[in-house]
């Protein structure tokens, strides 16, 4: 087997700066990631073993003294073992390096960063009016749900304790674990499940809530159903969906909106059709006829010789238009009423007319 030229396999100069190795290391090491689509276990090995030696000094200095052989003139690279390190699969990997790339597929980095605790979000249904859909209004909901402990306000812990570090993670904020992947067992880092990854627990916990700053209870939430609002449409009100852990950001509550049917009106964006039957002598002869809308009984003209089926149209009696101004239309169709039964007067003058 021909000997290895570390450089080579990463790509650079042999006069290149502890920087660049680094920054060629990184690109390799993402490209060819065995967890990662298209990856390759043993490149990926070849190119963490040229990285292992090109990135310590001393080693470095010893490669470029007595080449592919340094091993045998002085201390081999698998012997001394690298801080944050580990031997897998016959390769040490410096995992302070590839923490930093791999993050995600490791996860998460070894450092003490914390996560914010938010409450879970609340979602449910509300009903409403056909026309309260269309106007608005304004609706009291109860919610039982974690709300902030009112005896620590949220905290957690008895007023005046102080916060110590946590036993679990001792103050870090995570805790590591190993995993086995082909590469060998790998060190993890994970958020603290003890601290919520805060790093400190109080020293004493309040009796009301046993530390967690929460409690069970209903509230009433005021919500004002804007005009407009059509069935299904999801409302977000910030800030009432469940309380966090210690004084955490709550979650939202989502309702979603649930119009009932009415048996006159149907809604199409925010236009209004109804369909109104008229006889058959107003059809023929024209004239005033009433129609009911959302805001009331308001009259409309027909032509002389109106057709069934023809459409009308009622400007802006429609739905208010969902947060600006104007409203849509109200489009009445109209139903011809034909008698199934004639006088003789009746049938006398159609006869007539005919």
């Amino acid at each position: 087997m021909p000997p290895k030229d570390y450089y080579a396999l990463l790509g650079v100069q042999k006069n290149a700066s502890e920087d660049e190795i680094k920054a060629a290391f990184r690109k390799l090491a993402h490209q060819f990631h065995p967890d990662k689509q298209g990856g390759d276990v043993e490149k990926f090995k070849e190119i963490n073993e040229a990285y292992q030696v090109l990135s310590n000094p001393e080693k470095r200095s010893r490669y470029d003294q007595y080449g592919p052989g340094f091993e045998q003139a002085g201390q081999g690279f698998g012997g001394g073992g690298f801080s944050g390190g580990f031997d897998g699969a016959g390769v040490n990997f410096n995992f302070n390096d590839l923490g930093e790339m791999f993050g995600d597929i490791f996860g998460g980095s070894g450092g003490t960063r914390t996560r914010e605790v938010r409450g879970h979000h609340i979602e449910m249904d509300l009903h409403l009016s056909f026309r309260e859909s269309a106007f608005g209004a304004d609706k009291a909901i109860k919610v039982y749900k974690d709300t902030a402990c009112a005896e620590c306000s949220g905290a957690g812990f008895e007023r005046g304790s102080k916060m110590i570090n946590c036993m679990q993670c001792g103050g870090a904020g995570r805790v590591r674990r190993v995993q086995q992947t082909i590469l060998g067992a790998i060190q993890t880092a994970a958020t603290c499940t003890h601290c919520q990854g805060q790093g400190q627990v109080p020293e004493k916990t309040c009796r009301k809530c046993q530390g967690t700053g929460v409690t069970k209870q209903s509230k009433e939430i005021e919500l004002s159903i804007p005009a407009g609002v059509a069935d299904g449409e999801v409302l977000r009100v910030s800030g009432e969906g469940e309380a966090a852990p210690r004084a955490g950001k709550s979650g939202d509550l989502y309702v979603t909106v649930r119009v009932k049917a009415d048996p006159a009106f149907t809604r199409e964006g925010f236009d209004i059709k109804t369909q109104l039957e008229i006889p058959m002598a107003k059809a023929a002869l024209g004239g005033a006829i009433e129609v009911i809308t959302l805001d009331g009984p308001v009259e409309l003209k027909l032509p002389s010789g109106t057709q069934p089926g023809q459409i009308f149209r009622l400007k802006a009696r429609g739905v208010p238009h969902l947060k600006r101004s104007g409203r849509g239309d109200h489009f009445v169709e109209i139903k011809v009423k034909i008698p199934s039964k004639l006088s003789r007067e009746q049938r006398r003058i159609l006869e007539e007319w005919e």
